[in-house]
């Protein structure tokens, strides 16, 4: 879907906050990987970045997927989908490309099949902690390009560390069941919002992106979007006047 779409369920508030935009993605979903880098740069090149907070939500694309560390994706898709092994490369060639234009080496033939849900927890902790955005940049990075078992506690714990956060403190978060909730919720909200796929992005709560859409549709959607909550914020804001 090449265009920025309207959403009925814009709650229509103002906030002095910074204009916040919320992503729904999965970390096994190389459009997600592709579509954080385009809003990266998005954000890069807007002038007002400062004015804007990013918040990723959790989704599975595969919530009933079973982790099996032995299998990697490249033989689970040939499996699954009843294709030879040249045949799925070639049907990942296109990604491939995509992921080259924005600096993402992927390398499918290494990817682990894992279920997502434990790192989404993980990756909800450290958004707590303002370390959201590292987070899933490292995790996207260690599931696409390094082969990690993103399943795999030992490994989401040195990916924690790698981005600043305590050990110890991710090892508890990871042998516990903390932030499954709020996991569960975002999840629950996607399907309350007919979110079906993602990347999502949602830009103030007005306006959406589907997909890892070409990078003039992001700076479009950013700027129409801020016009729209600076000026909103302007009337909200009493003038030193009054």
């Amino acid at each position: 879907m090449e265009h920025i779409a309207a959403l009925a369920y814009s709650s229509g508030m103002t906030t002095r906050d910074p204009m916040l935009i919320e992503v729904w993605s999965d970390i096994a979903c190389p459009f997600c990987y592709i579509g954080k880098r385009r809003l990266q740069g998005a954000l890069a090149r807007f002038p007002h970045r400062d004015e804007i907070r990013v918040e990723w939500r959790s989704f599975q694309l595969q919530p009933q997927l079973v982790t099996d560390a032995s299998r990697r994706l490249n033989e689970f898709l040939a499996t699954s989908k009843g294709l030879s092994l040249a045949q799925v490369e070639q049907m990942q060639a296109h990604v491939r490309a995509m992921g080259e234009s924005e600096g993402i080496a992927f390398a499918m033939d290494r990817v682990v099949v894992a279920n997502t849900f434990t790192a989404h927890r993980l990756l909800q902790w450290a958004q707590s902690l303002g370390r959201g955005d590292a987070m899933k940049d490292r995790l996207l990075r260690a599931y696409f390009t390094e082969g990690a078992n993103v399943d795999d506690h030992a490994s989401l714990q040195a990916l924690a560390v790698d981005v600043g956060l305590d050990a110890a403190a991710a090892a508890a978060l990871l042998a516990s069941d903390a932030f499954a909730d709020e996991v569960r919720r975002d999840i629950a909200e996607a399907r309350q919002q007919r979110i079906s796929g993602v990347p999502f992005f949602v830009f103030d709560q007005a306006y959406a992106v589907s997909g890892a859409q070409p990078p003039e549709l992001f700076d479009q959607a950013l700027a129409q979007a801020h016009a729209e909550w600076r000026a909103a914020n302007a009337l909200a804001t009493p003038s030193a006047a009054s």
